[in-house]
């Protein structure tokens, strides 16, 4: 019409944003895939012979035992390492796991280990609690955080150790699980193999603080300029908070070749479901935008989005592009996880097909679900979490 200027309709500004934003996830599908490729599962090297070995304090935090426990904690006594030691950190002195650690002390002479019974409170974290003591007890200048149902192969911390150069304060793996039996197990595997590796993979390369601390070894001189491990008491999401302040110091992370096995005697649906909800809850707090954002990161929500841009932008048929991004979506999720397991999968293409989809249809439900529900359950206590981060018990044992 004359002297009509152009509108801009909001719904093509919606539209650009959500095709935008599909092109950036499938440039995080594509450098998950290559960098996995190139970072994960590299040989292992020895150290140099004219250099002395850095000594290593494993700090284990236990609580309880299940069916995998005793076998977990032996691949720690096996390690192809010539200089570490293990600091066993159990709160409660009827804990049944300090019959297993003792049986396996007693079994391994050789190895320097030690037991802690009763933690020191030092903040609202449970593990970080239980796990003070020992760090203040420990002797050498590489501390690695391993959790209960980590397995270790002979020459994982050596792989580790050499991912450590100078300037690296701290390498971690990538979480990963061992192969197990049942559809809970499968479903683990899958998430862990797709969701998670793509988003931590695609971190690490853009160098983005994504550490979690199930297996993680740091520099303890530089833990201890900041007060040590109890400053990070604080904290529910202490990994995230240790790693950021590395990274504020000028320190590198950095992952290393092999992920962490995850091996837990307790595998099941809804457990799972449990932990994907509290990991939610502590993302929202720590990084807000994430509410916006994570959502649109699912196969099933930015595919529903884009196909609906598409129709508006270039009258493109819905189902047509839909079906044809959910495709494309599922094969790079089954190259992805190929590549992280390395190696023949437990299960076969269909049983991925019926994982795949649970995970991605349940996945925007949970993350919900963190959002309406905040206050985190962890064990027999509730937190909640103010913005950025920091814990407050719901039933007060300390301030913090």
């Amino acid at each position: 019409m004359y002297g009509m200027a152009p509108m801009i309709y909001p719904s093509y500004l919606f539209a650009l944003f959500f095709i935008i934003f599909w092109f950036a996830m499938w440039l995080l599908h594509l450098i998950a895939i290559f960098y996995g490729k190139y970072r994960l599962h590299n040989k292992v090297t020895k150290l140099p012979s004219d250099e002395p070995c850095p000594g290593v304090s494993i700090l284990k935090p236990l609580m309880g035992v299940d069916s995998n426990l005793s076998t977990n904690l032996e691949t720690f006594f096996t390690l192809n390492y010539p200089l570490y030691e293990i600091l066993f950190c159990i709160e409660d002195e009827t804990d049944p796991a300090i019959d297993v650690v003792n049986t396996l002390i007693e079994k391994y002479p050789k190895v320097s280990a030690h037991v802690f019974i009763g933690g020191s409170i030092v903040g609202v974290n449970p593990k970080i609690n239980n796990m003070n003591r020992a760090y203040e007890a420990s002797n050498f200048d590489l501390i690695l955080i391993s959790d209960s149902g980590i397995r270790m192969k002979e020459d994982t911390l050596l792989d580790m150790v050499n991912h450590m150069d100078d300037r690296t304060g701290l390498v971690h793996q990538m979480p990963f699980t061992c192969d197990r039996p049942g559809f809970a197990a499968t479903l683990e595997k899958i998430y862990f193999g797709t969701a998670q590796s793509r988003i931590y993979l695609a971190a690490d390369f853009f160098r983005i603080n994504c550490h979690t601390g199930m297996s993680a070894l740091m520099r303890k001189p530089v833990l201890e300029e900041q007060g040590g491990l109890k400053s990070f008491g604080c904290y529910l999401a202490e990994d995230f908070f240790i790693a950021k302040s590395y990274i504020n110091r000028g320190w590198k992370t950095a992952i290393s070749s092999q992920p962490a096995m995850q091996n837990s005697g307790v595998c099941d649906v809804e457990n799972f479901q449990a932990r994907l909800t509290r990991w939610a809850k502590l993302r929202v707090a720590m990084v807000p935008f994430v509410i916006l954002v994570e959502p649109l990161s699912e196969c099933m929500m930015i595919g529903a989005c884009t196909a609906w841009s598409v129709g508006v932008l270039f009258q493109w048929d819905f189902f047509v592009f839909y079906l044809v991004h959910i495709l494309i979506w599922f094969i790079c999720d089954w190259t992805l996880l190929c590549i992280v397991q390395n190696g023949s999968l437990p299960f076969n293409k269909f049983h991925f097909v019926i994982g795949w989809l649970f995970r991605e249809l349940s996945g925007p439900y949970l993350f919900a679900n963190a959002v309406l529900d905040p206050p985190i359950k962890w064990r027999n206590r509730v937190f909640k979490l103010a913005w950025g981060g920091v814990a407050q018990e719901l039933n007060p044992r300390i301030k913090c």
